[in-house]
């Protein structure tokens, strides 16, 4: 039997990434990026046509913002929808009754969502490719992927752990703008508009700095300026990583964790 196990559950998580992957095929997941992906070149060539100076960039930029924002979104609503229709056809129950780890369900589901993130970062990158060279599209559109995989996997902990599609969306929303503007957010709290330094000012901007410190920092993942300048370098792809790389082990962990104390 333990010479068979590792085979029979590699064979059960490709098993339940396919399916994801075929979900996501049949809920016309393609043709709604596709359709996000032309909105977006209709929004940008709209902007470059009202704006005086500049109307490129602008474009450019306002296209970038557009693919990023609509591929999170996308991505967040596919996996806890996924999540929660899972549970209502007793899907992950008739998995979880198998002789399989639980961790067979949660790689599996998570392989198949990084799947899904993957294609729709290639999409986007594929849509850049209109407005900057190739080198610096394979990086924003890299840089993306980590960021959807990241927001896939804060997805699947938010519905494990509160069992609630609605609640579930807003924590990930919550999560994703706070990490997404923590850089803005200390720029202000640091550089008051009435100069004022008092001990109640020096307290916020210490929470304020533990609070940057235990959130990814998704402002350096698929910057528009990046568009805009064509300045991107490996390094931005380097830190990307290495930020992916810790806080998808802390995700995976914690819904590692919920899934295994879950009684069903």
């Amino acid at each position: 039997m333990s010479d068979q196990r590792p085979p029979r559950t590699r064979s059960a998580i490709h098993a339940i990434a396919v399916v994801v992957v075929l979900e996501a095929l049949r809920g016309r997941m393609v043709w709604l990026m596709l359709a996000l992906v032309l909105a977006g070149f209709a929004l940008a060539q709209f902007t470059a046509a009202v704006t005086i100076t500049e109307s490129v960039p602008i474009a450019m930029g306002t296209f970038a913002l557009w693919l990023r924002t609509a591929s999170v979104c996308v991505v967040a609503l596919f996996v806890s929808t996924s999540m929660m229709r899972d549970w209502s056809d007793k899907g992950m129950e008739l998995v979880l009754a198998l002789a399989l780890p639980r961790a067979v369900y949660l790689y599996g589901r998570l392989a198949g969502y990084g799947l899904v993130a993957l294609a729709c970062a290639l999409m986007c990158s594929a849509a850049l490719l209109l407005f900057v060279p190739w080198q610096q599209a394979a990086i924003w559109g890299a840089t993306l992927a980590l960021e959807l995989l990241l927001v896939a996997a804060l997805a699947v902990l938010c519905l494990l752990t509160m069992t609630h599609v609605t609640i579930g969306i807003s924590a990930v929303a919550a999560f994703y703008v706070l990490a997404r503007s923590m850089d803005a957010i200390r720029l202000v709290g640091a550089n008051p508009i009435a100069g004022s330094h008092s001990d109640a000012h020096a307290l916020m901007v210490f929470v304020l700095d533990t609070v940057a410190y235990l959130l990814p920092n998704l402002a350096r993942f698929a910057r528009s300026e990046w568009i805009i300048f064509a300045n991107a370098s490996l390094s931005d792809l380097g830190f990307a990583a290495g930020q992916c790389a810790i806080y998808l082990t802390l995700l995976v962990a914690a819904a590692m964790f919920d899934l295994q104390r879950k009684v069903l």
